[in-house]
This record gives structure tokens, sequence and C-alpha cells, in this order.
């Protein structure tokens, strides 16, 4: 990948069946990351996609050189990457990553807390910061990649 940012797409549930299948939890609206071809990254290497279906909420997928049961299950747990898909859309797309360790600033220009973590929530998605705070995503108004995030929040969010 000659030191291309990748982005962390899904995770390896289990394995299904006896022929080597895998149960992988999605965490991108980008299908074609389970395309036939597609390569996903592990701490283990890189792995190869040979076919993908749905699954109730997952995705039930076949990876090129597992072909048994054991051979599936040693891959419970992986988490999958990949490189950022820069399709020439949306420019106001806000990728995960680049919100970890950005200091948060409210209209007043108060730093109040470093990112920490990012929490799904249904409402909106939480920027979850070392100080204790939650700010949901759609108070977000600009995001300065790992450095910075300016949010305009209802008075009171952070007493």
């Amino acid at each position: 990948m000659s030191g291309e940012r990748t982005l962390e797409v899904g995770r390896i549930i289990k394995a299904h069946g006896l022929r080597g299948q895998v149960i992988i939890d999605l965490w991108t609206d980008r299908l074609e990351r389970l395309a036939p071809g597609a390569v996903l990254f592990t701490d283990r290497g890189p792995i190869t996609v040979s076919r993908a279906a749905r699954h109730q909420d997952r995705f039930l997928v076949t990876l090129e050189g597992v072909e048994r049961r054991e051979d599936a299950e040693s891959w419970r747990g992986a988490v999958l990457s990949a490189p950022r898909i820069d399709d020439g859309g949306d420019d106001d797309v806000v990728w995960i990553d680049d919100l970890f360790g950005a200091v948060v600033y409210d209209v007043r220009g108060r730093a109040h807390g470093v990112v920490v973590e990012v929490e799904a929530n249904p409402a909106s998605d939480l920027l979850v910061l070392d100080s204790g705070a939650l700010v949901p995503l759609t108070f977000v108004t600009a995001v300065e990649a790992n450095v910075r995030i300016d949010v305009d929040v209802p008075d009171g969010l952070f007493e």
C-alpha cells in the first residue's frame, strides 16, 4: 500500500458453515469494499474477497485461500481496512479518521477537549471528548483533519 492512509471498514465476526466462509460486519455504506477481487488489509496482511452476499444485517463472505471452517475461524475478530475511495463526490464529507485527536472549539473559540472516540448513535454519531463531553456530529461546522473541530452547540451542552 506504500504508505497510503486506510480506513477501518469492518470486522470479521466469525466463521460460517464448513467451507471457509466468514460473517463480516461492514462499517461503511460502500458495498464495493466486498466486491469480488476487492483487497482488504488486516494486521495479518491483505485478503481478497471472492464472493459476498447480504446475510441478515451483515455479510457472508468467501475469501481467497480460506477454504475450511478452521481457516475461517482463525480470522475471527480481524479488523478490515481499505484505502479511501475518492470519487470526486461531496466536499462536505467528514471522514471519521479525521476527527481523532482534534481539539473541539465552540463558537466563542473555547476549547472543550480532544476527540478520543466516535460513538455510534441512531440520532447522530457522537464525538467523545477526553473531558467526558459528548457532542453530536450534527453540530460540527468545520473540520481541520486531526487538528481542530468547530461546533455550534446549544447552550448548556458543555456544562
